[in-house]
C-alpha cells in the first residue's frame, strides 16, 4: 500500500477528540511514507488530517471539484491539488489514486463515499482494503447496524468482514497493509419457491 484515501468531515465536529484523531491519522500516514489522498479541502477534519500529514513531512494529494474550489475552501498548501469538474469525477479520481480507503468521523458525504467504495469492493470492481477509524466510538452504532444487516441476511459475512474497524490509526493501517482480498460474489442465492 503506497497511498491511502481519507474520507472525513468538512466540519471539525463538536468534540475536539475528532480533530485529535485526524491529526494522529495524518501523522501516521506520513510516518509510514504513504501518500494521503483526500477531497482537497482546508476546512474541518479534512484540513486537519492534511495539515498533520504535511507537518510530519508527508505527501498530500487533494482532489476537489471546481465549484468547491471557487468557494475558497480548497487547501493551498498541498503537495498537489487537482481541480476536477464534478463530484463524480472527484470520487473516481480519488479511487484511482488510492491503494486503500479510510472513513474517519464525518457526515452523510463521508458515509456515501465509504459505502460506494465498499460496494465497488463487494462487486469486485477493486480489491483494495477499506476501514473505519473509530475515533471515540463514533462508528460503534454503525458497526452494530451492519452486524444486524448481516444477521438479517442482507449482507454476507465475508462482505461485512471487508470493512475493518480500529480506534488506533497505526493498527488500522497495519491491518489494511496486510489485507488479502477474498474472491467474493455479491449475490445471495435465490431461494426456491
Amino acid at each position: 500500500m503506497k497511498s491511502v484515501c481519507i474520507f472525513c468531515g468538512s466540519s471539525p465536529g463538536l468534540d475536539p477528540v475528532h480533530a485529535e484523531g485526524a491529526r494522529a491519522m495524518g501523522r501516521e500516514i506520513a510516518r509510514r511514507g504513504l501518500t494521503l489522498v483526500y477531497g482537497g479541502g482546508a476546512v474541518g477534519l479534512m484540513g486537519t488530517v492534511a495539515d498533520a500529514a504535511l507537518a510530519a513531512g508527508g505527501e498530500v494529494h487533494g482532489v476537489i471539484p471546481r465549484a468547491l474550489r471557487e468557494k475558497e475552501i480548497g487547501h493551498n498548501g498541498l503537495t498537489r491539488l487537482e481541480v476536477v469538474d464534478t463530484m463524480h469525477i472527484r470520487k473516481a479520481r480519488m479511487a484511482e489514486l488510492s491503494d486503500g480507503f479510510v472513513a474517519m468521523s464525518g457526515g452523510v458525504g463521508t458515509f456515501e463515499e465509504i459505502f460506494e467504495i465498499w460496494t465497488w469492493g463487494q462487486l469486485g470492481i477493486h480489491r483494495k482494503p477499506l476501514g473505519f477509524f473509530n475515533i471515540a466510538g463514533f462508528y460503534d452504532p454503525l458497526a452494530a447496524f451492519l452486524d444486524n444487516t448481516t444477521q438479517a441476511g442482507f449482507m454476507r459475512q465475508q462482505h461485512r468482514d471487508m470493512a475493518m474497524t480500529e480506534s488506533d490509526p497505526a493498527k488500522l493501517l497495519y491491518r489494511m497493509a496486510a489485507y488479502e482480498p477474498q474472491a467474493t460474489i455479491k449475490w445471495v442465492e435465490k431461494e426456491e419457491v
